[in-house]
């Protein structure tokens, strides 16, 4: 079984509605101002070996954190 959207016909009944080949992306730009394809320029990706990085260093920090605060007595 497909999921098809479907018409009313001039005789009362429903019939299949043509597929069109768009792109679903033009459905969500103002047809009224002619806007340019969204894009955002200012966002400029991390690459994953600085994340990667960046958590396993605030991981060790906290471990290290958390062996100074119960070796020296901090958190009784």
């Amino acid at each position: 079984m497909t999921l098809q959207l479907h018409r009313p016909d001039s005789q009362g009944g429903l019939r299949p509605a043509p597929q069109s080949g768009r792109d679903w992306r033009t459905g969500l730009r103002s047809r009224r101002w002619r806007a340019a394809p969204l894009r955002n320029t200012e966002m400029n990706p991390t690459p994953t070996s600085v994340a990667v990085l960046f958590w396993a260093a605030l991981a060790a920090l906290t471990f290290v954190l958390l062996l100074l605060g119960y070796g020296t007595h901090f958190w009784r």
